[in-house]
């Protein structure tokens, strides 16, 4: 690499932590137009400006700071596989100088060193770690980080196996790249392309590491029932605020140290007392919701056997004033019967007083009954939409740009990930003249993908995953931002709603042909009756509908409005009330997700777009039962959820993803981290093990073929700290052993036909007895919205050993057609990998 290509601009970055962490949040790339409060910059196409009321609201301040403290360099070290020392001094050490002016290079003088290469920090005593920030360097983009590898060590001899992979976009933004919080002493980046294909090359110009953000993966909470608490103090004169208060369940309850007559100095200390020997790995706190007094500030969390012979601390730390709920993870699991926690400031400095609404313990998860999250994976951009494909790949994209939105720009950034190699690769879209975010979905009959409107909110463009290609299609008559859609019984595409852009209200139904790819309006479909009664009017009540596609071109609309509504999309439409949901209220940002042929689940949502508290019911709605359908409220959620993503198992389970009890976008405050899975057969949920990043605004769920859910996104905020370029795979606790291993599952031996038509019937052989099979329809979620899954159960005729035969419904209202997962499942309900057919 010639010198003169290295020639560097000094430019002064500020060296304080709090500096550090300002300077954590991505820079605006060269040439987007800035966007300071997310309305579109230029009036978009056959609409008007939004209202003066920002698109998603302007990002809380708390969206401006990193989701977990950014840990002291002090003493820390860096060494490299290899380094630049003749062309230039660019050593390793040069991450942890504080001048992103300076930087690490791989050896580019002749020879230059091959890919791989890699950095690794030794923070010369063990921490929590949940993130890396890699920050490129700031004088030119050879040797931006491209597909990368994290993994940790204790010695910094044996590593684990990589608890991050992915693939960065080639620009010069900061980079945040999580994973579950866990301790270690040595943590190991390791770059095996460069961005921009440009040359065999590394760079960095800083490197920082984030500290605990909440609870690390893969545990789950432990059940109080038995168990006491004890302080060191407590107030019981002038109110009862004992230590017993933090196991009760109930928030408005507390304990607080003495604070009639002459309150207690701190420290302060609550001791829980489990009354058995358990392995622990987290504490969560919950302030006082009566008041700011005695929120903890400064602690430490330290754990015993015998309730007399305390150890090291586990954690330590300091939590922000606020209201939010605050956890603590350990360095390392620890088996002990009493936990202490223990404040030796409070955290406004108000008074020497501490207090608790509850506190909770968490252990690690029995993989067989909570289930086990994959690494986390790195995308190049914030993947705020995804749709399946047939070929084991996963769709993704954002807007314009990688972590913001804004204008009308005519073009999206969007991701493939391939399911089987893990690999995720970046494409810009720009033939098609359409910026696709905020849009609507719908997969259509022949494994298409449909997407209309959005940031150009006339627009529609179709993915053909057979070609690999982008295409436009007709322009809706009604611009839209923020619609429904869902695929018809005859194979075209129904759209509603949709007033976040192209102009407030008006924003009825129309559908789209797929025999001839143009648009026809529904004079007798107002989007009206259909609307919830959001405050801020049409421009959030007619967001984000439930649709539920069924016979003869009809449509249950079931949310998120309280009214349920039939849609009868022959001729001009008509729409007709189809009762209420229950005792419901509206539940926008909730879903509703079919789990068996006329049955549906709805769950969460909040009666306001944003900042009002979210729910924790749900709801079955059941159309099998009669001419109007029947709803009854099922079992409540452990958590209260808005911004949540739900998905239909092939076992008729549903799991529910992320979420926050009080809806915020580009906020991380009041993340439901712990996933639950609902059970039909007893009405109830259960909780699953923790994720590792919180998955709230513009997030996603999708079911894979192998019976995993990929979970990921989140952000879009651009200067933000709450932007998530990454996902996850779970792995439900039906295909776990309780060491983690994978439980044995039938197979399908033999290749059914690609294509089936209605009431055809399949042979279907597989390696060992199965009891049940399953269709799920491949899904494409967005804004807490997925139209598109539904479970078809299938009864099994046997007709030998290991040779059954299915039929396919007859009724296209039953299985809509499209692209399905055909699953067998086991006697103890196992799933093998499923194979793709298209019915229809």
């Amino acid at each position: 690499m010639p010198w003169l290509l290295r020639l560097r601009s000094r430019w002064l970055i500020l060296t304080s932590l709090t500096a550090v962490a300002a300077a954590f949040v991505p820079f605006l790339a060269a040439g987007e137009p800035a966007v300071a409060d997310g309305r579109p910059a230029v009036p978009v196409v056959g609409g008007t400006a939004p209202p003066p009321a920002p698109h998603h609201g302007v990002a809380p301040a708390s969206a401006m700071q990193p989701i977990a403290p950014v840990l002291s360099r002090a003493g820390w070290t860096a060494s490299a596989s290899d380094e630049e020392t003749v062309g230039e001094n660019d050593r390793a050490a040069n991450v942890l100088d504080g001048d992103a002016a300076t930087l690490w290079h791989s050896k580019w003088t002749a020879p230059a060193t091959a890919l791989p290469h890699s950095l690794t920090i030794d923070m010369h005593h063990t921490a929590v770690v949940s993130a890396l920030v890699y920050r490129p360097r700031a004088n030119g983009a050879n040797g931006r980080i491209g597909v990368y590898a994290i993994a940790l060590s204790a010695d910094g001899l044996t590593w684990t196996r990589p608890v991050a992979t992915g693939t960065l976009p080639d620009d010069g933004t900061i980079k945040t790249l999580n994973f579950a919080a866990q301790g270690t002493r040595f943590i190991r980046l390791t770059a095996s392309t460069e961005a921009g294909n440009r040359g065999p090359w590394t760079s960095a110009a800083e490197i920082n590491l984030l500290g605990d953000p909440g609870l690390p993966a893969s545990v789950v909470e432990l059940p109080v029932t038995g168990w006491t608490a004890t302080a060191s103090d407590e107030e019981t004169a002038a109110q009862n605020n004992r230590a017993g208060n933090v196991l009760d369940g109930d928030a408005t309850t507390l304990w607080h140290s003495k604070w009639s007559g002459t309150p207690t100095a701190l420290p302060h200390s609550i001791t829980l007392d489990m009354h058995a020997n358990q392995r622990v790995s987290a504490l969560s706190y919950t302030p006082r919701v009566s008041g700011p007094n005695g929120r903890i500030g400064a602690y430490t969390v330290t754990a015993s056997l015998d309730g007399v012979t305390f150890g090291a601390p586990l954690a330590a730390g300091t939590w922000k004033d606020d209201d939010t709920v605050k956890s603590a993870t350990f360095t390392a699991p620890t088996t002990a019967r009493f936990v202490r926690l223990t404040a030796t400031s409070e955290a406004g400095g108000r008074g020497p007083w501490s207090s608790a609404a509850e506190i909770r313990l968490s252990g690690p998860a029995d993989p067989a009954v909570a289930g086990l999250w994959s690494p986390i994976t790195g995308f190049p951009l914030v993947p705020v939409a995804t749709a399946l494909l047939p070929n084991n790949k996963l769709l993704a994209w954002s807007a314009y740009a990688t972590d913001r939105f804004g204008g009308s720009n005519g073009y999206t950034q969007t991701a493939i990930m391939d399911l089987t190699t893990g690999q995720v690769t970046q494409r810009r879209v720009d033939n098609t003249g359409h910026d696709m975010f905020c849009p609507g979905v719908a997969m259509l009959a022949d494994g298409r993908v449909l997407v209309t409107g959005g940031s150009n909110a006339a627009r529609a463009s179709i993915y053909d995953p057979r070609t690999d290609t982008w295409t436009a299609t007709a322009d809706m008559n009604i611009p839209r931002g923020y619609q429904a859609m869902t695929l018809l019984s005859n194979g075209d595409a129904f759209v509603i709603g949709g007033s976040w852009n192209g102009g407030q209200g008006g924003k009825d139904g129309e559908v789209w042909s797929a025999a001839a790819g143009t648009w026809r309006k529904l004079p007798g479909v107002p989007v009206t009756t259909t609307m919830t009664a959001d405050p801020a009017g049409p421009y959030r009540a007619d967001n984000h509908q439930w649709l539920y596609g069924t016979s003869n071109g009809r449509v249950l609309q079931l949310g998120p409005s309280k009214q349920l509504n039939w849609i009868d999309t022959t001729g001009d439409g008509t729409i007709t009330p189809a009762g209420v949901r229950a005792d419901s209220p509206d539940a926008m940002n909730g879903n509703a997700v079919a789990y068996d042929i006329g049955k549906l689940l709805t769950l969460g949502g909040a009666t306001a777009y944003e900042n009002v508290n979210a729910t924790n019911r749900a709801y079955t709605v059941d159309l099998t039962a009669g001419p109007q359908p029947v709803s009854a409220r099922t079992g409540d959620m452990a958590f209260a959820r808005a911004f949540s993503n739900s998905v239909v198992m092939p076992d008729g389970k549903v799991a529910v993803f992320g979420g926050q009890s009080r809806p915020v976008p580009f906020s991380d405050a009041t993340s439901a981290m712990t996933p639950e899975i609902w059970n039909p057969a007893t009405g109830t949920f259960t909780r699953m093990a923790t994720m590792a990043v919180p998955r709230n605004y513009h997030s996603v769920a999708n079911l894979l073929p192998d019976g995993r859910i990929f979970s990921g996104g989140g952000g879009l905020c651009g200067d933000c700290a709450t932007n998530h370029f990454d996902g996850a795979i779970f792995t439900p606790p039906y295909l776990l052993n309780p060491d983690g291993t994978q439980r044995p599952r039938p197979v399908i031996t033999n290749t059914p036909p690609s294509t089936a038509g209605y009431g055809a019937t399949l042979t279907v052989t597989t390696s060992t007895p199965v009891t049940a099979f399953s269709l799920v329809r491949t899904g494409a979620a967005t804004h807490s919205t997925d139209n598109d899954q539904r479970r078809v159960p299938l009864s099994p005729h046997q007709v030998s050993a290991g040779v059954y035969e299915l039929t396919v419904p007859i009724d296209p209202g039953v299985a809509l057609p499209g692209t399905y997962l055909l699953f067998a499942l086991d006697a103890a309900g196992v799933p093998s990998i499923a194979k793709t057919i298209t019915i229809g």
